[in-house]
Formats: C-alpha cells, structure tokens, sequence
C-alpha cells in the first residue's frame, strides 16, 4: 500500500541545518508531486514548499524561502527539505504528502505521513 515516512527531524540549535526526508513506498513517486507541511505548537498547518513531477520547486511559506530547499531523487523514492539557517519559529511538526500536482492546500493531497518533529531551541 501507499507508504511516506519522514525522518530526520530532531533539536537544532538555531542557525543550524536538518535534512529531512520523505521515503516513499507503495507508488510510483516519478509521477507525483510531494509537498511538505508542517504545524507548529497550537497553530493550523501550513503549507512549506512543494516539488512537481519533472523537480521544479514552489516554496509557500516566505519565511522559508533562500533557507529551505527541496530535492528529489525518484531512483531513491525519496524527497527531501533541506534546511537552513533554522530559526525558532521554524519548530513544527513537519509532514509530506503526495499529490498529482503541487498545491499549496493541504486538502488536495491524498496521501500523508506521519510527520517529523522538529524544534529549533538553544
């Protein structure tokens, strides 16, 4: 069945990096786009970033943009966010999520992993 699994979430000190990823199983990823959200403490979630089929790349949220980058490697089933230069309104739960087309709407996506957690804290 459809499987994403994010990983490599953790405790940062601000200013630092985390790469997350998004492992794939189940589909076949080259055809989809996957987009990463993520919910911080007591908000909604939000849409970050999201990477169509042939790898171009949106990112939704202004904060992030020329911090995060995100990366996809089909032969892996793998899409990542890298991140940068983290700050602490960055700590979120961070989730993937594929969809046919990149969409910065949570409820167009059909398939969800369990999220990541990440926090951003010294």
């Amino acid at each position: 069945q459809v499987q994403l699994v994010e990983s490599g979430g953790g405790l940062v000190q601000p200013g630092g990096s985390l790469r997350l990823s998004c492992t794939t199983s189940g589909f076949r990823l080259g055809v989809y786009a996957v987009g990463w959200f993520r919910q911080p403490p007591g908000k909604e979630r939000e849409g970050v970033s999201c990477i169509n089929s042939v790898g171009v790349t949106t990112d939704y949220e202004d904060s992030v943009k020329g911090r995060f980058a995100t990366l996809r490697d089909d032969r892996k089933n793998t899409v990542y966010l890298e991140m940068n230069r983290l700050k602490p309104e960055d700590t979120a739960l961070y989730y993937c999520a594929t969809n046919d087309r990149c969409s910065e709407h949570s409820w167009e996506y059909d398939y969800w992993g369990r999220g990541t957690q990440v926090t951003v804290s010294s």
